[in-house]
């Protein structure tokens, strides 16, 4: 099984990569990835900052925007454990920004809730262009469009139905 670290045909030519170097054209995809996702997720949450929210927080938010939900919804709606919806539920209580009430046919269990002031930041918070801006910085619209394409295709499950919109051949290996 091959790693792509010696194969030609992924790295753009007989060049190596070194996972070691300080120069990001010298690293494999995964780290390079792994690497813009922490760059994004900084600059993404000291945006959110101004608002008391982070990465964390701003999609609790988006899916109380639509409804109302249990903890344990938001927990499976956002891909984490009730624990952690617990300590960003508590802390978004304190900002002011959800709201906790016994449900109405299960004493057991709350409904959560944003807030009038909630929804404000989520509105002010959430723009797409400065979220656009903090991920495309430097490139061409030509390059933010490809960049998208492959990074459906990259964050895409495996099980998940292609919808049409994006292809992409398989690269064939030998």
């Amino acid at each position: 099984m091959r790693d792509g670290l010696d194969d030609p045909d992924l790295t753009g030519g007989g060049e190596q990569f070194d996972p070691a170097s300080s120069d990001p054209a010298h690293w494999p995809v995964g780290r390079l990835l792994s690497a813009a996702a922490r760059r994004v997720e900084r600059e993404w949450n000291a945006h959110l900052g101004g608002w008391d929210l982070n990465h964390a927080s701003l999609p609790v938010l988006v899916h109380l925007a639509r409804s109302p939900a249990s903890q344990r919804e938001l927990a499976t709606l956002c891909g984490v454990t009730e624990q952690t919806m617990s300590r960003v539920l508590a802390r978004m209580e304190r900002t002011g920004y959800v709201r906790r009430a016994p449900h109405a046919e299960d004493r057991r269990r709350h409904v959560i809730t944003a807030t009038p002031e909630g929804l404000a930041a989520l509105d002010a918070a959430a723009d797409r262009r400065r979220a656009e801006a903090v991920v495309t910085r430097g490139l061409t619209p030509a390059q933010v469009e490809q960049l998208r394409a492959l990074l459906v295709l990259v964050a895409r499950p495996d099980d998940a139905p292609d919808d049409g919109t994006t292809h992409a051949a398989a690269p064939t290996r030998g």
